[in-house]
């Protein structure tokens, strides 16, 4: 499948409709929907592990919402498993650095309080999801101190930020993003700095394993991405760090088949979320081989 069709396959997916939906806020993209555990037939079925948060992507704009990843949170509620999926104020529509950064931690604290019962039965915390530029929040709100995240699965993440704006990704998208970040005592901080401060690979999660699935062939963000921040969570090991960061790519896969239900790359993401190839806590900093896809 080609990249164009990858977006096409997705897209024209039906969205579903959550089982409830939770305000963590007042603007109408502080929300949360929830989807419950269900059998393929629809009917409920019991828990199968601890919670997952979804992230949506779309370089932070607000032409891009969450309704995409829709399908995707019912087919893991198909799994077993409660699924969060999480909305939040993008750019264009009072989002921006450091709000969109704000309510995606609301979000997962929101997700986390939500589903005390059902975390409490399993450990690890929440497992979040993200997708693209949901990839490069649920690493960085994994870094936040108290984060109650346990688990970051990111795919095709904006994972390194400042490559990605040397790269000029989505037409300056990251620059769009950390626009008017203020700074510290009044300073007006510069351009670099604010993509720094706002930067996954700067400071990637420590004590927490993450696993990147990317495919060789994404045109939206390109794989060296994801492996330029695995050095850097690697050099974060060396440095002291406890982070373990596992990196899959996906021969052949571009941007949106990993989060496209019926896929092949997708059971490489159902296989990670629910580590039927392996727990990838048992590598740092490395490259597991290559799916066949």
């Amino acid at each position: 499948m080609s990249a164009p069709d990858e977006e096409t396959a997705l897209l024209g997916l039906a969205p579903v409709a959550p089982d409830r939906t939770v305000a963590y806020g007042p603007h109408p993209d502080q929300i949360v929907d929830f989807y419950a555990p269900r059998s393929a037939a629809g009917t409920p079925r019991a828990v199968r592990s601890g919670p997952v948060v979804l992230l949506h992507g779309g370089f932070w704009r607000a032409a891009y919402d969450r309704r995409h990843l829709s399908p995707l949170a019912a087919a893991l509620a198909r799994q077993g498993l409660t699924v969060a999926l999480a909305e939040y104020r993008r750019v264009g529509a009072g989002g921006g650095a450091p709000r969109t950064f704000e309510d995606v931690a609301a979000a997962i604290g929101t997700a986390a309080a939500e589903t005390t019962e059902t975390a409490g039965a399993h450990t690890g915390g929440l497992v979040v999801i993200g997708h693209s530029a949901g990839g490069h929040l649920a690493l960085l709100a994994a870094a936040r101190p108290g984060t109650p995240v346990g688990r970051v699965i990111a795919v095709s993440p904006v994972a390194d930020l400042a490559r990605a704006h040397e790269l000029g990704l989505s037409d300056g998208a990251v620059a769009e993003l950390v626009e008017g970040a203020p700074g510290r005592d009044g300073d007006e901080p510069s351009l670099t700095q604010r993509i720094a401060a706002a930067d996954p690979a700067r400071r990637p999660p420590t004590g927490l394993p993450v696993t990147i699935l990317h495919g060789t062939d994404d045109p939206d963000v390109p794989l060296d991405i994801s492996r330029r921040y695995l050095a850097a969570a690697a050099a974060a090991v060396v440095g002291g760090g406890a982070a373990t960061t596992t990196l899959r790519e996906l021969p052949g896969v571009g941007h949106y088949a990993p989060v496209t239900p019926g896929t092949a790359a997708y059971s490489t993401l159902l296989d990670a979320l629910l580590r039927r190839s392996g727990d990838p806590s048992d590598l740092r900093g490395g490259v597991l081989p290559p799916r066949s896809t």
